[in-house]
């Protein structure tokens, strides 16, 4: 290929995604599979969404409201926000895609938890920019001192991922304040709460809590978790009025469909079913993190609806062991972890089966 492209674009790496059940099912030439590795809601999506979506259909033929304009004021509504200062996205990750590229120039830094969310490091770097890598604490959590001491005169963003994919690890508000009391207020702080509707612990910070700061905090969410609609793609950010203004001069036109800007509107308003999403996932967690102790396994408590095993051996021989007894987890080698797998909490007979799949593979 004789294009000139960019010498950083190579230095990106691709985000490997999770196979489908269907692949996996004819690649071991399994049936009956379970999915339990990629953290989506076991229950579905919400039901007044699908209703939602089914009234919907008729009018496809026409181009999305470019603006999500419902959407965006019930949002509005449910967070206590301006509308001023929410931008959707399809999925957090577009969000993301957009922070990089009014916020970032090649040369800049990005700190970035180690290890977290992939697409962090590969927004940074296709803006050119440099991510900054600070391995978790011993705790398997954010380090916010080691995070402060990487930021230097190019550093621009840090991100923060609250709860933390892989590890499901929080961070307390009173950390956090001390964390923003000591960054510079040219740094842009972006917490990332995808899994934040499944925090347990009263004492973890959200950073919708400041809205109103003084400095610039942008706050992440999305409706692939909780809600159950991970296959719409549909995300959102809150933000200060003047940023979400310039995030949207960059932002795609029609970014969010109308199957998925209906839908979210329709889940927001379905606390039944988030709260059985909820229960479900708190009840299973519980669960799980009993029968592991009982055989004597080690696991890392969690506030999202995932949570780390050490299998204590090899997790790749464990991932393709279950996957032949048709249970799919995530193993983490490829995040520094190679004797952890990740599990997603599934249905109370999905758990079941999981732990019966686990016994005869160890």
């Amino acid at each position: 290929m004789k294009l000139e492209i960019p010498p950083y674009i190579h230095t990106i790496p691709p985000y490997v995604p999770g196979k489908p059940v269907e692949e996996l099912e004819r690649e071991y030439g399994i049936t009956g599979s379970i999915k339990l590795a990629s953290n989506e809601n076991p229950l579905g999506p919400s039901p007044k969404a699908l209703a939602a979506l089914a009234a919907a259909s008729a009018k496809l033929h026409r181009y999305p409201d470019g603006a999500g304009y419902e959407l965006t004021r019930r949002l509005a509504r449910h967070l206590s926000a301006n509308p001023g200062q929410i931008v959707l996205g399809n999925g957090s990750d577009d969000l993301l895609g957009m922070l990089a590229r009014v916020l970032l120039q090649p040369g800049d830094e990005a700190i970035v938890p180690d290890p977290s969310f992939l697409m962090y490091t590969i927004v940074v770097q296709s803006a050119g920019a440099v991510p900054v890598k600070v391995p978790l604490n011993q705790e398997l959590a954010m380090d916010l001192p080691a995070m402060l001491a990487k930021v230097g005169p190019r550093t621009r963003m840090v991100f923060i991922c609250n709860p933390n994919n892989p590890t499901g690890t929080a961070i307390r508000r009173e950390a956090f304040d001390d964390f923003l009391a000591a960054l510079p207020e040219r740094v842009l702080v972006v917490v990332d709460e995808a899994y934040f509707e499944f925090v347990r612990d009263s004492g973890c910070v959200s950073g919708l809590a400041y809205l109103a700061a003084p400095r610039t905090v942008v706050t992440l969410r999305t409706f692939s978790k909780a809600y159950g609609l991970a296959g719409l793609r549909v995300g959102y950010g809150v933000m200060d009025t003047a940023l979400a203004e310039l995030l949207n001069r960059v932002r795609m036109p029609f970014n969010v469909n109308t199957l998925a800007q209906v839908a979210a509107a329709a889940a927001l308003d379905d606390d039944d079913f988030l709260k059985k999403t909820l229960a479900t996932v708190h009840q299973g967690l519980d669960f799980l993190y009993t029968e592991l102790s009982r055989r004597g396994l080690r696991y890392y408590p969690s506030q999202a609806n995932f949570f780390l095993i050490d299998v204590g051996r090899p997790a790749d021989r464990v991932f393709q062991a279950l996957l032949r007894q048709g249970v799919i987890v995530r193993p983490m080698g490829a995040y520094g972890y190679p004797a952890f797998i990740r599990l997603s909490v599934g249905l109370p007979e999905e758990n079941r089966r999981f732990l019966r799949a686990l016994d005869a593979v160890l």
